[in-house]
């Protein structure tokens, strides 16, 4: 008898849970219409580190929008060399922004969206490499877009690499979702940084 309340009532504390991630989800989309009408245009440049070439690129993308200040999140130890290649590409130091506290891809959101949001940047063009943005696209959309914040991607166009395993991208979405709701990444679960 008692099993069968219990059992009743965490079915029905899961079911409020499943609700109140639905209703969740459905608010990001809404968010990012609505910000999609205000804000037209990107106005930043957001590139996620782990290549070199992302920066080179990110630079000579820049050249034509120098109006627009670049974010980079990558590990603290590229930093000197993401500011150097930047530096050489004409990029001056007052519209460059390096985060050096991501430990993998969803931190390279979760760490600067709260940042995004007080330098009232609404709307970013998203730079990775091109083999990576579906997973990127999809963490953006529920870190960035729990915040309002709309993403433009930009690939940076590589050779025979091939677009990362669905597996990866289910488990980004998971790991943003928790973050959405508890503030956490699930990054100390992630052996190895990607």
């Amino acid at each position: 008898m008692l099993s069968k309340i219990y059992r009743r009532r965490s079915f029905k504390f899961m079911g409020w849970v499943l609700v109140g991630l639905v209703v969740l989800i459905s608010i990001i989309p809404v968010r990012l219409t609505v910000t999609n009408y205000q804000v037209l245009a990107p106005q930043a440049i957001f590139v996620l580190g782990g290549a070199s070439d992302r920066m080179e690129f990110a630079a000579q993308f820049w050249q034509s929008h120098s109006n627009l200040d670049i974010w980079v999140s990558d590990f603290p130890r590229e930093n000197e060399a993401n500011r150097q290649i930047f530096l050489q590409l004409g990029v001056p130091l007052k519209q460059l922004h390096l985060d050096g506290r991501p430990t993998d891809t969803v931190t390279n959101f979760t760490t600067l969206a709260d940042d995004f949001v007080s330098q009232k940047l609404w709307h970013l063009y998203l730079i990775t490499s091109d083999y990576h943005m579906r997973r990127s696209r999809v963490i953006a959309t529920v870190v960035l877009g729990s915040r309002g914040i709309v993403i433009t991607p930009v690939a940076v166009p590589s050779k025979g690499v091939i677009s990362e395993s669905w597996v990866r991208v289910v488990r980004d979405f998971g790991r943003s979702l928790l973050w959405v709701v508890t503030g956490r990444t699930g990054a100390s679960f992630n052996n190895r940084n990607s």
